[in-house]
């Protein structure tokens, strides 16, 4: 018998509609070792802050309009998340820059649609990083669920994915295949760190076989 999950306490950032913070919840009841404990939002209209709250988690809207730069940005997210008790932070379609400041390097997951090193850094993201995708022609893309750095889609892969770019594909078709898979990667991630399995050496992620109590 496999050992025991520990289950986590997550924190997640957004900033938009929460897709993927409803396939979170959906694999929480479904028996995922997790626990939502708060979002946050740097948009006040975000709709995933509402997400939260229909599920009993309490959500927070930051405006990063509120503030002048992204360090006292970066002060009020910490501030708030001080307020809360958790063990991994998900950025979930989080789209502005969220500092570490050496506290939460190996803690924070980022979610991207597509194969890291491909297809990322700054601007890429959402539709953007599908239109290019399509404009490169290339014949696989994906998803990568991987250990967040202060620079942009950088910092260890814990999963990746990929699917197949059809002839026929447009940004739609192309987005609804890689979010379908991104909605089976981060579950996966979120269990094997709950096992305790996962290592991060020399700036990889090293996946530890599963142990027997």
């Amino acid at each position: 018998m496999a050992k025991a999950a520990t289950p986590l306490r997550i924190a997640v950032l957004l900033s938009g509609g929460g897709t993927s913070l409803e396939n979170l919840f959906a694999a929480i009841e479904s028996g995922l070792p997790a626990e939502v404990v708060c979002v946050l939002s740097s948009k006040k209209t975000a709709f995933g802050l509402q997400r939260a709250e229909n599920h009993g988690v309490p959500g927070i809207a930051i405006p990063r309009r509120g503030y002048s730069d992204v360090r006292s940005f970066n002060d009020a997210l910490h501030c708030e998340l001080d307020r809360h008790e958790f063990d991994l932070i998900c950025l979930l379609g989080f789209l502005s820059p969220f500092e570490l400041r050496g506290r939460y390097a190996g803690r924070t997951l980022n979610v991207h649609p597509a194969l890291i090193p491909a297809f990322c850094g700054k601007g890429f993201y959402g539709h953007h990083v599908h239109e290019a995708v399509l404009a490169a022609g290339v014949k696989l893309t994906g998803a990568t669920i991987h250990f967040a750095s202060d620079d942009y889609d950088e910092g260890p892969i814990l999963l990746q994915g990929s699917v197949p770019v059809e002839e026929d594909d447009d940004v739609e078709r192309l987005a609804a295949r890689v979010q379908a898979l991104e909605r089976k990667l981060l579950p996966a991630a979120i269990r094997l760190i709950a096992e305790q399995r996962v290592v991060i050496e020399d700036g990889r992620v090293r996946i530890l076989a599963a142990r027997n109590d």
